[in-house]
């Protein structure tokens, strides 16, 4: 996506994820090009990237609709994709090559330095490196494939969460302990260390996500 679609996207996906566009509520083009002051080439990719997020549906005849999801629904998947992110931890333990742990650890590295430079787009791609590195080096397909579905559809919600010095301070202190017990070869440990760390993240989403649709049904 080009900056102008991408910041599009982020402000959409925003107001989807904290209720101010309402479920099935429709999203015209046209509007949103006036909205934006954009023409509708970035809007059309705006709208492609929150369909493939599972945050819109292209509907025929009726064209682009918010999706509909509730707090219970989110809350299953989310917990669902700790179980599964965690699997995958306990078996990169077991299963990751030599080389495979190297990068890790120089994910850690450069995911610490992002941090301390204040580059929080540099941190968040780098974060998904190191998911999808742990995913890689549990060695099975059929779980990898899973996980990348999982991890798209989840994406919006999960990027949902306040950016503060104190989320990253606890992610970094939970990204030394995930890579440690891999390093180390301790299964249990390592999908311990990744269900608490995924699971924390699912609280602060699903927390924020309630405030928020709390706060619209007082207005």
């Amino acid at each position: 996506m080009t900056t102008l679609s991408s910041k599009i996207y982020r402000l959409l996906s925003d107001e989807i994820i904290d209720g101010s566009l309402e479920p099935g509520q429709k999203l015209e083009e046209a509007a949103l090009a006036e909205r934006f002051n954009a023409s509708r080439t970035p809007i059309r990719e705006a709208l492609r990237e929150l369909a493939a997020r599972g945050l819109v549906e292209l509907t025929p005849r009726k064209g682009v609709v918010v999706a509909q999801f509730s707090i219970d629904e989110l809350s299953d998947m989310l917990e669902a994709m700790c179980e599964l992110e965690a699997l995958c931890c306990r078996l990169s333990a077991q299963r990751m090559s030599l080389v495979e742990k190297k990068q890790l650890e120089e994910l850690q590295v450069e995911m610490n330095a992002s941090i301390a430079r204040g580059d929080e787009a540099e941190y968040f791609a780098l974060n998904h490196e190191f998911h999808d590195l742990i995913c890689k080096g549990a060695q099975s397909k059929s779980l990898a494939s899973i996980v990348a579905i999982q991890r798209q559809r989840l994406a919006g919600f999960r990027a949902a969460q306040p950016a503060s010095p104190s989320r990253f301070e606890t992610a970094t202190d939970e990204h030394r302990e995930i890579v440690d017990a891999i390093l180390n070869a301790e299964p249990e440990r390592a999908y311990n260390a990744m269900r608490d760390h995924t699971a924390r993240l699912s609280i602060v989403v699903l927390g924020r996500l309630k405030r928020q649709r709390a706060v619209l049904a007082r207005a």
